[in-house]
């Protein structure tokens, strides 16, 4: 974990994190991002579902009979593909970044923490190399759905890197099995940004 030089103490604190200057070379203790190194981070998040409402996915709308139990939107698909951007930087989760405590994200339309993270990854010096998407849902079916997700993702992003995305059951098993849930996973690869 990386100290603060003045007052030698963890930086816990994501905010902190992205404030850790650029650098080519590895620091005694960790600190600082190393420049030009590929970056891979990892998100996940599910939801309960609940009758009524509107299911988002991706930022399209799937379903107009469930909705996901959520302070924002609940767009999982997004939830995990952000928090799979701050662990690729080091800067913490969803939830430290955007708290479902905080007012100002009840009801968002999850692409808002996107539009948020992504423009300081950019910042950072890296872009969007990669991203697979894996979404665990039992209804509705999504494979008629998966071209009108990526391209809703890729314009997220400015159409850069190359985008996946895999739609799948849970064979009946557990909340997401029983059809109670929706879940996603998202893994992404950062590359040095060479503009």
């Amino acid at each position: 974990m990386p100290l603060d030089p003045k007052k030698r103490r963890p930086l816990t604190r994501p905010r902190e994190r992205a404030q850790l200057p650029l650098t080519d070379k590895p620091r005694r203790g960790g600190q600082g991002v190393v420049v030009g190194m590929p970056r891979v981070g990892h998100g996940y998040d599910i939801h309960k579902l609940q009758p009524g409402g509107q299911l988002v996915l991706a930022g399209v709308v799937v379903s107009q009979e469930v909705s996901p139990v959520a302070h924002s939107d609940g767009d999982v698909v997004i939830h995990a593909i952000v928090d799979a951007l701050l662990g690729a930087m080091g800067w913490g989760d969803i939830g430290e970044m955007f708290p479902d405590t905080d007012p100002r994200w009840k009801g968002a339309a999850s692409r808002l923490f996107i539009e948020e993270v992504y423009p300081k990854v950019r910042a950072a010096g890296y872009r969007l190399s990669n991203l697979d998407v894996t979404v665990l849902a039992e209804r509705p079916r999504l494979a008629p759905l998966k071209a009108q997700m990526i391209a809703s993702l890729a314009g997220m992003f400015g159409l850069g890197g190359t985008i996946n995305l895999k739609a799948a059951t849970n064979e009946g098993c557990d909340a997401v099995g029983r059809g109670e849930a929706v879940a996603a996973h998202a893994v992404v690869l950062l590359a040095k940004a060479q503009d």
